[in-house]
């Protein structure tokens, strides 16, 4: 029997959360003979196709839920994790029967990869010493725990910058080559696979190239770092990047555009010395659009062409923040 994992795409917790449930099931589930891998993105209107899930075991991990009852397991740690009501209610359901030993679902993890491992460990006796590694940099990369808005953007860390070809890549396959080798070597092994390497020094040049478009762009008032360059369609830029050029931001919305969607990305500085009870809840926020997250980061997906509704979300989601800061 095969096993399809989806995972969130362009997402080192994504790629970590894949390899992880891979290396698990093959370990201690030992029911599939082969696996492979399909990348979920937020973007707007249905996130699953039906027709993509095969009729051996079907996957999800660090990505909403669904209903469908081609799906077998299930983890997540998003506070946005259930697109509607319905959604919830299914799943908790489930959690009376078997299917509370197949979906998982804990918002008080940092990262799926975290969930994930304790899960298996706890609850089907996975070994997972070996792989404190990638918990460790998946916390830190998910909960944007880096040390300073230096180390997030100058990103001297093998992991951070695998980081940034993840995020970054144009190219389907790429994600899927790497899942299966985090779970059986060091970042830095995998970063030093010559197909990782021949993509890494031109991606350095556009993130610098990026840091100085968005120095261009952004600015800050009362707490809020804005811009926008939706004229430069990018797959991704360092989300730390606002706060490396404005340090005494609390929030920064962004404004981008990438071949599938405009994306009003909503964050948290990771560094602000405002207590945890007075920052906003982004998830909620960005749920009231159409889009979620966590509390201290999110975003909202629109079509490509509604360029004007993806503006009029960030000049209605700044304002709001800038008020919170008058007020805070």
């Amino acid at each position: 029997m095969d096993c399809r994992i989806f995972y969130h795409d362009k997402c080192f917790d994504g790629a970590c959360s894949a390899s992880l449930f891979t290396r698990f099931h093959r370990e201690c589930i030992k029911t599939a003979s082969a696996f492979s891998y399909h990348g979920l993105v937020h973007r707007a209107g249905a996130l699953f196709d039906e027709k993509d899930f095969i009729d051996g075991e079907n996957a999800i991990v660090d990505f909403k839920y669904t209903p469908s009852k081609k799906v077998t397991w299930w983890f997540d740690h998003h506070l946005s994790a259930f697109l509607t009501p319905e959604d919830q209610a299914d799943f908790e359901r489930g959690q009376d029967g078997p299917q509370s030993m197949r979906k998982f679902y804990d918002a008080s993890y940092t990262s799926c990869t975290g969930l994930i491992m304790d899960v298996a460990a706890q609850k089907f006796g996975f070994r997972t010493q070996e792989l404190e590694e990638l918990r460790y940099w998946a916390d830190i990369v998910d909960g944007a725990k880096y040390e300073s808005a230096k180390a997030a953007v100058e990103m001297a860390a093998p992991a951070m910058k695998l980081t940034a070809v993840i995020e970054s890549t144009q190219d389907d396959t790429l994600v899927k080559r790497l899942i299966p080798l985090l779970t059986e070597m060091s970042l830095q092994e995998v970063l030093d696979r010559p197909f990782v390497q021949e993509l890494l020094g031109p991606l350095m040049e556009r993130h610098w190239t990026g840091l100085e478009l968005i120095r261009s762009r952004a600015s800050i008032d009362k707490g809020v770092i804005v811009f926008d360059i939706t004229d430069h369609p990018t797959e991704g830029y360092n989300k730390f990047i606002p706060y490396y050029l404005f340090p005494g931001g609390t929030y920064n919305v962004g404004l981008s555009k990438s071949s599938f969607r405009t994306k009003v990305a909503v964050g948290t500085n990771p560094w602000t010395k405002l207590p945890a009870e007075k920052l906003a809840n982004l998830a909620d926020i960005c749920e009231r659009y159409g889009g979620g997250g966590h509390a201290r980061v999110g975003a909202v997906s629109f079509p490509p062409d509604r360029e004007d509704d993806a503006s009029k979300a960030a000049r209605e989601i700044a304002a709001e923040l800038r008020a919170r800061e008058t007020t805070a």
